[in-house]
């Protein structure tokens, strides 16, 4: 048993019988089991009991053993003073003071399933991927339940997305570029990429954006990759961005991206590559990004997009490939665009305009498939179904902040399963 435990199944009255009586054999009626408080302070607010036809209207305290009372040193705290009601899974001792003001001691032990507190140890020793992954099912995870996650998702997002609007001065636009540019990056790149877009004033991008050449130059030189050319095309780049630097005076500063551990494909060159293509082929991309209605349109704005014919036959400058094909970018990859960066930001911009769009972004979500990694695998292969990207969206955000930490508490299938006979 611990103190959460207790709380939990307090606040969710999950007793055997509720014929409640004090350690004295008095019978109480519980006529309001509190309001559960998560800070400081008594367990549970303006509670209200019925003891010897006497109404007491205060706090109740909660505690695995009744000595708890003196081992957290509530005797001489005044947040303490209006308790009614002591409430313990194992009274061990007799409190001394609590006795002298008339407040009764509940102890709960008889009245708990002792199988809840089986499933919950259990629950809580394991080394599996998820806590509960030997009784879970899909049939147990209802649709509201991934809404749900998905939609604290999205908030969650937006949250981070406004104080990039307030650092920018509400430039919805520039904020996409900063955010396509971390996605991007991937995992290995996402800050550095982001920071580099971050360092270039938007309205530069804007203004060069229908010259592809100058957009690749400035997105190369920033990344410190021309001081050195090795090839004609490399001159090119080199003498446009040193003119650009020039004209806009750009910053000496250089970001340098990573290329340890990724995959050719996903090397940072063909990604900025990719990244100036889309800012050349759309120049309004953020009105585009912002007024679709379907996933097809917004599959639409990325599924041409590839690297310059540089990149047929190089990932690296100055490397010949010996396989030369486009650097498109791959569905997958325009997936995760979407996901992590369209859908998110066109939340936000929605929700900035008081505009109600929540139902609209569930069906989004409905039409991705999901997406495909380890954490999604692990799932798999506890037999739950994850048909599209709104599943998988709610069961990454719900195995980061409760599975991880293995909070089965705070899960409403945690505690639902715990019930479960």
């Amino acid at each position: 048993m611990t103190e959460k435990l207790l709380q939990y199944l307090w606040n969710y009255k999950v007793f055997t019988h509720f014929d409640f009586r004090d350690i004295e054999g008095n019978p109480i009626e519980i006529l309001d089991f509190g309001k559960w408080n998560t800070n400081s302070g008594p367990d549970f607010l303006t509670a209200k009991i019925k003891i010897n036809n006497i109404i007491l209207a205060g706090h109740i305290e909660l505690h695995v053993k009744a000595s708890d009372w003196i081992f957290h040193n509530h005797s001489h705290d005044p947040n303490y003073q209006n308790i009614i009601l002591h409430v313990v899974y194992h009274n061990d001792m007799e409190i001394e003071e609590l006795k002298n003001k008339n407040v009764p001691t509940l102890e709960l032990k008889s009245y708990i399933d002792q199988n809840i507190l089986w499933k919950y140890e259990k629950l809580l020793s394991g080394n599996q991927f998820i806590a509960c992954e030997n009784i879970i099912n899909s049939d147990k995870i209802p649709m509201h339940f991934h809404e749900e996650n998905v939609l604290k998702k999205l908030h969650e997002k937006s949250a981070e997305l406004e104080k990039s609007l307030d650092k920018f001065k509400n430039n919805f636009e520039a904020v996409l570029f900063h955010s396509l540019a971390y996605s991007f990056g991937l995992k290995v790149n996402a800050d550095i990429f982001r920071h580099l877009a971050e360092s270039i004033d938007f309205t530069i991008i804007l203004k060069i954006s229908q010259n592809k050449t100058q957009l690749e130059a400035l997105l190369f030189g920033i990344s410190g990759w021309l001081e050195s050319p090795q090839d004609e095309s490399m001159k090119i780049w080199k003498r446009e961005f040193d003119f650009l630097k020039a004209k806009f005076n750009i910053s000496e500063l250089k970001f340098h991206p990573k290329f340890l551990r990724l995959r050719p494909p996903n090397f940072p060159t063909i990604r900025l590559a990719q990244l100036a293509d889309l800012y050349h082929q759309h120049q309004n991309l953020f009105s585009r990004v912002i007024h679709v209605r379907s996933t097809e349109e917004l599959f639409d704005l990325f599924k041409d997009i590839k690297a310059s014919e540089y990149w047929n036959n190089h990932f690296n400058f100055g490397k010949i490939s010996s396989v030369e094909q486009p650097k498109v970018i791959s569905r997958d990859f325009i997936e995760l665009i979407i996901l992590n960066t369209v859908l998110p930001l066109k939340y936000t911009y929605h929700k900035y305009h008081n505009e109600e769009i929540a139902d609209q972004m569930l069906v989004f979500y409905k039409s991705l498939p999901a997406e495909k990694n380890s954490i999604i695998d692990s799932w798999k292969k506890i037999k739950i179904e994850i048909p599209t990207s709104l599943e998988s969206q709610s069961l990454l955000y719900h195995f980061n902040h409760s599975c991880v930490e293995k909070n089965c508490l705070n899960c409403g299938i945690g505690f639902k399963l715990l019930k479960e006979s």
